[in-house]
């Protein structure tokens, strides 16, 4: 005997509605716009505009009937070398200190923003919210202008160079940007994990360093380059406090070849195209992790 069942087989019996499963999103909505923006431009491009403004001497050349001496690439390519070693890979040192740094006072102000207790949890809250929404270069002149040009120890004068000073001012921002991170890793932990722990007598420092923190280093990884490739972006703000940098060291070279105004265009799309070739890698490994590590829901 077949079986009629009620909107299959057979005429549906009531007009109940059912329940149908959600619609996926069309759109993943991305934290890391940084990132996503820059491993979106054609690896190309920036050198086919480096190509591009590399022309520019000559014609400059041609508008003012001879007298600009068409040599612009031949002195870029004197100062390259110069450039990279005591100007471009300075910088990247203090990107890389000053992500070290801000990094190790992000972590425990992130663990400051979880902590039971109220006083540190709401310093925390505020220490963070008031250094990630804070200028970057009112930072920097407020710590360039605090800290004193040298100390004394011991009887001995030790100088305090300016670099150190700008890798604690971008230190700030970035300490409190990895703070959000660490606590929005740590929140995005079921419970339930936490539950399970305490019902095997776990303490809450056990909980936190056994348990939740190994789960959280591989989503904290993706955001954490995304701010280190934000912060090498940034860096070369420094020079207008006078830290010889790539910038900085970019502007003198072009006052040793007698400040030519057809050195500016090939000589800071040099320094563009410097900074590309380093970050767009960093970008696209950053949007590969991301998608390694999204959580599969």
């Amino acid at each position: 005997m077949t079986r009629h069942i009620p909107g299959l087989t057979a005429r549906a019996a009531t007009d109940l509605p059912v329940l149908l499963a959600a619609p996926r999103p069309q759109h993943t909505p991305r934290t890391l716009n940084f990132s996503y923006w820059l491993a979106s431009i054609p690896p190309w491009a920036p050198f086919l505009l480096f190509i591009v403004l590399s022309l520019w001497p000559y014609y400059a050349f041609a508008q003012t009937n001879g007298d600009a001496r068409p040599s612009a690439l031949e002195a870029l390519w004197r100062w390259i070398p110069f450039l990279i070693t005591r100007g471009f890979l300075f910088t990247v040192l203090i990107s890389v200190l000053t992500m070290i740094v801000g990094t190790i006072l992000g972590v425990f102000l992130g663990l400051g923003q979880i902590s039971p207790n109220r006083i540190i949890r709401g310093a925390s809250y505020w220490i963070t919210q008031i250094f990630r929404n804070s200028p970057w270069l009112v930072l920097l002149f407020i710590v360039m202008l605090s800290f004193p040009f040298q100390i004394e120890l011991f009887g001995y004068r030790i100088p305090i160079p300016d670099w150190t000073k700008a890798v604690f001012g971008l230190s700030l921002p970035v300490m409190a940007n990895i703070s959000e991170i660490v606590r929005g890793a740590i929140g995005s932990v079921p419970s339930a994990q936490w539950e399970a722990a305490e019902s095997l007598a776990f303490t809450r420092r056990q909980t936190l360093y056994q348990i939740i923190l190994p789960q959280c280093i591989k989503r904290m990884i993706p955001p954490w380059m995304n701010w280190y490739a934000i912060l090498t972006m940034a860096t070369p703000i420094v020079s207008i406090l006078g830290v010889e940098e790539v910038l900085n060291l970019t502007r003198q070279a072009i006052e040793a070849e007698n400040n030519r105004p057809e050195l500016l265009v090939p000589f800071y799309g040099f320094v563009l195209l410097i900074f590309f070739a380093y970050c767009y890698p960093i970008a696209r490994l950053t949007v590969w992790l991301e998608r390694k590590y999204a959580l599969k829901l």
